[in-house]
């Protein structure tokens, strides 16, 4: 199967320590009875993809809890009585007139399906849970306060003001009134809840007075009187709202962004009023980083960073909840869309399903468990995502047909729905995200830029083309051959492939050559890597070594070759006066190649600078002679200090090169 790997990148995923890469069961651990996870959303514009990280964070803690066999509940609660105190991004100039009211009491922009303007933007939000496997309870805060439900929580609160506004300026430093009460009213006269402040409690009703210049955002209508607080006749300030969420559901764990969780801050102010107003102990706290879109926060309101709805239909399923769920809470997520970023999170996420199918992987095994949507959605054989980029871009090519008619075990139904949902992916990125720069096109003939490759890596490229297989052998033995050729020429890989891809795309980088070419006509390829041309005399001093560097490289590998191998060769550098036949001094470059195998059955070629010399064509005869008497003495030496023996040619290897610009 196709799996790529991004060259001379190191995996994020790898360099996770392991405490770090199973953060969820160092939360749950000691953990034990029923557990209530509780995350919320106010929806007051359409929704970011930030607010999945809490969404995933508390998932996976649920499905930790769940795998470790102890019963848990999670619900998400849509935060939809609050009031409407900044314009959407996306909203129409006329939502003005609704400013403070809550959100779920505003009409839903026009066209819109939905019922009121919170179930506008929170539908498409709570759409992607199913696709994510997600399996909260939702609920949402019109309903749990008109039904009553937290009467007896607002009855407490107020009863205790004064306590509340001790907490407010011991822990947060905020100084309240001594006529505040925590409690917003929704106005009777213009319905509007941002506005009002209530100045008393008697037990039954609070008085309340919906002011004109209560808030920035809003304007009252300065109406007074008085109403019950109940049955969703107003709501409690969100922090107050925490509190009695805790109180009222029984919430045991509800993690955080961090903007909340500072000491003095919001969970400080909450937790202090459920100990004090009702002597319970706060839930488990889980405070995590932000989710950063290029190194930016995002905002719902002020339609800043990228819709959730957008990275869902843009990533696979599991890749989204791998994206999420892989980082520890404490560490910040700064997704980007570029190449080298996008292709790395898909590898990483392959190296994770190809580890969790061994016999010994518990770790990946539980991460797996974490990202998959089904069981079914991670049991598959991923196909590399940079790949796909590079094959949606070659001309006349069905991927889809020429990927099933590639892969010698075939397909699986699972196999085609992954592969479906990646050309998806891969297309969308390429639609919406690609730079000029990651566009690759196949080049009908050699790009000028291969004339900036180095000697070397234009021998690699010939020496490539030269052994290159007859019949497709398959995207492993076209990675192998590659691997092999680079190590004869000897070049090392960064450069070998960047040639690859610089003589077909003319670009530095490009998809796992293996499988690239694949899916490349064999006698297009064998014709553009033998006409790149190369000096040998060139290529030869980029890539010779000298006496003592052979010596120094047997020594580190000292009891580990197999056999072993000596070539003489001789290249002659001609001058060229006025025509090839007319023939000038020459100089040339006289070396040793040998060829070794090592105890892992990869064989190196080290390629051993013996003689310079320069003269009259007459005495390249000499040159070899001497060639091969160096030769000798050389072998010898490498006999008695590392006790190999080498064979070698019958006949030495004579080159004749005309010098360019002679």
């Amino acid at each position: 199967m196709i799996l790529l790997d991004f060259l001379g990148r190191e995996s994020d995923f790898r360099k996770e320590k392991s405490g770090n890469f199973m953060w969820f069961e160092k939360i749950i651990e000691g953990l034990t009875g029923p557990q209530l996870i509780n995350d919320s959303k106010t929806p007051s514009g359409r929704v970011h993809v930030g607010s999945l990280r809490g969404v995933l964070i508390h998932d996976a803690i649920y499905r930790a809890l769940r795998d470790k066999g102890v019963e848990a509940i999670y619900q998400y609660g849509i935060d939809d009585y609050d009031p409407l105190d900044g314009l959407p991004a996306d909203a129409a100039s006329s939502l003005q007139a609704y400013m403070g009211y809550p959100l779920c009491n505003i009409p839903a922009p026009a066209g819109s399906k939905a019922t009121d303007l919170a179930d506008h933007y929170i539908s498409e939000f709570l759409n992607i849970f199913p696709e994510l496997g997600v399996e909260a309870q939702v609920y949402r805060m019109r309903d749990i306060y008109r039904s009553g439900r937290f009467n007896q929580a607002i009855d407490a609160i107020l009863k205790k003001s004064d306590v509340v506004r001790k907490i407010y300026a011991e822990v947060s430093h905020a100084a309240r009134p001594e006529d505040w009460y925590p409690f917003q009213v929704i106005c009777e006269h213009c319905g509007k809840i941002g506005t009002t402040a209530v100045t008393a409690y008697d037990g039954k009703e609070v008085t309340y007075h919906c002011k004109t210049d209560l808030v920035s955002w809003a304007q009252g209508c300065g109406h007074q009187g008085k109403v019950s607080p109940f049955d969703g006749r107003g709501k409690l300030p969100w922090k107050l709202e925490w509190t009695a969420k805790w109180h009222t559901f029984g919430i045991t764990i509800e993690g955080a962004g961090k903007d909340h969780c500072t000491k003095g801050g919001s969970r400080d102010v909450a937790a202090r009023c459920l100990k004090e107003i009702f002597g319970d102990s706060p839930p488990l706290n889980v405070p995590y980083e932000f989710f950063l879109v290029s190194g930016a926060k995002m905002s719902s309101s002020k339609g800043v960073g990228m819709a959730a709805r957008e990275i869902a239909h843009f990533l696979p399923p599991e890749i989204l909840r791998f994206l999420i769920v892989r980082t520890p809470p404490k560490r910040t997520v700064n997704f980007s869309t570029d190449f080298e970023y996008i292709v790395r999170l898909f590898n990483e996420h392959d190296r994770l399903v190809q580890k969790a199918r061994r016999e010994q992987a518990p770790s990946e095994k539980k991460m797996l468990r974490m990202i998959e949507v089904d069981p079914a959605s991670t049991a598959y054989h991923p196909i590399g995502f940079q790949l796909l980029i590079a094959l949606l871009q070659l001309p006349h090519i069905d991927v889809e047909y020429e990927i099933q008619k590639r892969t010698e075990e075939g397909l699986t139904g699972q196999d085609k729905e992954n592969l479906k949902k990646r050309l998806s992916a891969a297309a969308y990125w390429l639609d919406n995200y690609a730079s000029e720069e990651d566009r690759i096109e196949l080049q009908a003939n050699l790009p000028a830029a291969a004339a900036e490759l180095s000697h070397s890596q234009r021998a690699f490229l010939h020496l490539l083309g030269e052994n290159f297989p007859k019949d497709s052998p398959g995207e492993e033995a076209y990675q192998k051959l590659i691997f092999d050729t680079a190590r004869l020429t000897p070049l090392d890989q960064k450069s070998a492939f960047t040639a690859i891809y610089r003589v077909l795309l003319d670009q530095p980088q490009g998809p796992k050559g293996g499988a690239l070419f694949v899916y490349l006509d064999r006698e297009f390829l064998v014709q553009r890597f033998l006409e790149v041309n190369f000096s040998r005399d060139a290529f030869w001093r980029e890539s010779g070594i000298s006496v003592k560097e052979c010596e120094d490289w047997l020594s580190k590998h000292r009891g580990q070759t197999l056999s072993a191998k000596a070539d003489y060769k001789v290249n002659a550098l001609i001058s060229a006066k006025d025509a090839p036949d007319m023939l000038g001094e020459i100089k040339g470059k006289g070396v040793i190649e040998l060829q070794v195998m090592l105890a892992d059955k990869k064989t190196y070629r080290l390629r051993v600078l013996l003689r310079d010399f320069e003269g009259e064509e007459s005495v390249l005869d000499s040159a070899v002679a001497s060639l091969e008497a160096q030769g000798k003495e050389f072998l010898d030496g490498m006999n008695r200090l590392f006790g190999i023996s080498i064979g070698t040619a019958i006949k030495p290897v004579v080159y004749r090169e005309y010098e360019v610009g002679a």
